[in-house]
């Protein structure tokens, strides 16, 4: 875990294979430790960090493999459930993925004995995003090329569907509105659904395509952030549909928009993969310039830690890791 100076990146990880997808686990699992899902080419990888920033006696970054989980296929996106607890006993580990046969995977484990996983089919297009119910985690949302965003409970049946009008491409569940469900469609389309009507009851316009992410920001439910085209848009849905803030940033698209987790001015946003570099710009909402700018060699994916204003990005047999200010 070396402090890797010539790339800008704050530590790095080594990893056996191209590294698809990343995500930190959003919610406490009881542990000092923060866990880490990543997914290659057949496999998800869960492991745990520790970063100087919250523990002096650590020495930059340490990192350890919980388990290794076979998939089988090429993992596209990962969502943790609130459900996983590494202070209970057994402990539990659960995640849920996207693959690239349209099928969602639930996996559950004890790291010991116990490791099961259920498959979900019913989209018949690419998977671009799931979240799990962030509150009792009993329900998983997805979003397809195929159209729909369909919520499902942990048996696989499907329990609401709703019908786009382009694919879907961002889904997001917050913990303060677990009744409402967002859904960010590539035609620039941001709309909130009520789980309990099963009605949209709110849309936002980008007014420029394609909308590629978006996401709801935690520490404030009424910001909204996206990239679309270029571009980054910031709504704040009191105000207006449209957006309020929006800055070109990304010469040749952009492709992945997300909040931090603990400052609502404080935001990340990741370039198309070149064909050598994959730009990414972290934002604050004070300044008129990215604070910080890193690339990664053909990188995909990007999450920020749940309580350090710190984010990864996947790549070719790497994690990158910077850490940002406030």
């Amino acid at each position: 875990m070396k402090q890797d100076s010539t790339r800008n990146t704050s530590y790095t990880v080594d990893c056996e294979d191209y590294v698809h997808v990343v995500k930190f686990n959003p919610f406490d699992s009881g542990d000092s430790c923060s866990l880490l899902a990543y997914g290659g080419n057949n496999y998800v990888v869960v492991g745990t960090c520790r970063f100087q920033e919250e523990d002096a006696e650590v020495e930059g970054m340490q990192y350890k493999t919980l388990r290794t989980f076979h998939h089988g296929i090429r993992v596209d996106a990962i969502a943790w459930s609130p459900e996983t607890r590494l202070d209970a006993i057994p402990p539990q580990i659960r995640f849920c993925t996207a693959a690239s046969d349209r099928k969602l995977r639930l996996f559950t484990s004890d790291l010991q004995d116990k490791n099961e996983f259920k498959t979900f089919d019913g989209h018949s297009g690419y998977i671009n995003d799931l979240v799990f119910a962030p509150n009792e985690g009993q329900e998983i949302a997805s979003v397809s090329d195929d159209h729909t965003c369909r919520v499902w409970d942990l048996e696989g049946n499907e329990k609401a569907h709703f019908v786009l009008r382009s694919p879907g491409m961002s889904v997001c569940w917050h913990p303060e509105e677990a009744f409402k469900l967002m859904v960010a469609e590539k035609n620039g389309t941001i709309r909130f659904y009520d789980l309990i009507t099963q009605q949209a009851i709110l849309s936002l316009e980008c007014e420029q395509t394609p909308l590629m992410s978006a996401d709801w920001c935690l520490k404030n439910t009424l910001k909204i952030g996206a990239v679309a085209g270029s571009d980054w848009l910031i709504w704040d849905i009191t105000r207006s549909s449209f957006p309020q803030d929006k800055r070109p940033v990304h010469v040749d698209r952009a492709r992945l928009f997300r909040w931090s987790r603990v400052n609502e001015n404080l935001f990340a946003t990741t370039g198309y993969p070149g064909k050598t570099t994959t730009q990414l710009l972290v934002h604050h909402l004070g300044h008129p310039q990215p604070i910080l700018t890193g690339t990664a060699a053909v990188g995909s994916g990007l999450t920020w830690h749940r309580t350090l204003p710190l984010c990864a990005v996947g790549g070719d047999h790497k994690i990158f890791f910077w850490v940002t200010e406030m």
